[in-house]
């Protein structure tokens, strides 16, 4: 990514920010240095793939919306009693039904988690992402919503609702490091502060490239 200061010049009000993110995305505009910069000390790159042959495919939503003028990001904080990343904080989405597509999933889990259900505007996709945990390969959807939104999560799977303000992304003062204990083993992980909720591993990797996509938009 680029600098700090360079960053905080793009103008996340924009209305048309949709608009000018689909025609990058149709472009192809990723640098692929969040595959590294955003992957946690123990998955050695693995997030870059290539995906083995047993992975299960997955999809997630960036929902684009406006609140107070200002574009954010939903992120769902996952109840702590769920078998995969329990606890964390997430991007809406889940596995692939058989007969479904990627982005027939993602809209799907979206309304699932976060009760929307009316149309939204499909952007584009970003690279697909392997999550070596849970061996799934994921493909991320974005998308606007051109209301407000009201949220209604599914209780049993969100605990709650973390609106990632969209020039959070371009702050490299919200990526800190953390550290993770998974049983006997202690790492540590970059990731994104959203306030009191840290962003990290997938998650923090998909949205770290979707802010080089935005870093790239001329506006």
């Amino acid at each position: 990514m680029s600098s700090t200061e360079s960053k905080t010049h793009l103008p996340m009000t924009a209305s048309d920010l949709p608009e000018q993110l689909a025609a990058a995305l149709r472009g192809g505009r990723t640098s692929g240095r969040a595959r590294v910069r955003m992957s946690p000390e123990m998955s050695y790159g693995r997030h870059a793939g290539p995906a083995p042959q047993t992975a299960r495919r997955a999809a997630v939503m960036i929902l684009l919306f406006q609140r107070a003028g200002r574009w954010h990001i939903p992120l769902t904080e996952r109840t702590p009693t769920l078998t995969h990343h329990g606890g964390q904080i997430s991007l809406p989405g889940g596995a692939i039904d058989p007969g479904e597509t990627s982005c027939q999933a993602a809209l799907r889990e979206l309304d699932e988690e976060l009760g929307v259900g009316e149309p939204v505007d499909i952007l584009g996709q970003l690279a697909e992402c392997y999550v070596f945990a849970s061996d799934f390969l994921i493909t991320p959807w974005v998308a606007a919503l051109r209301s407000e939104p009201l949220w209604r999560p599914h209780d049993r799977e969100v605990q709650g609702v973390v609106e990632l303000p969209l020039e959070a992304l371009l702050d490299e003062r919200t990526v800190d490091q953390m550290t993770i204990q998974r049983g006997p083993l202690v790492f540590q992980a970059p990731c994104i502060r959203v306030g009191s909720a840290s962003v990290w591993g997938a998650t923090s990797v998909i949205l770290n490239e979707l802010g080089d996509v935005l870093c790239n938009l001329k506006m």
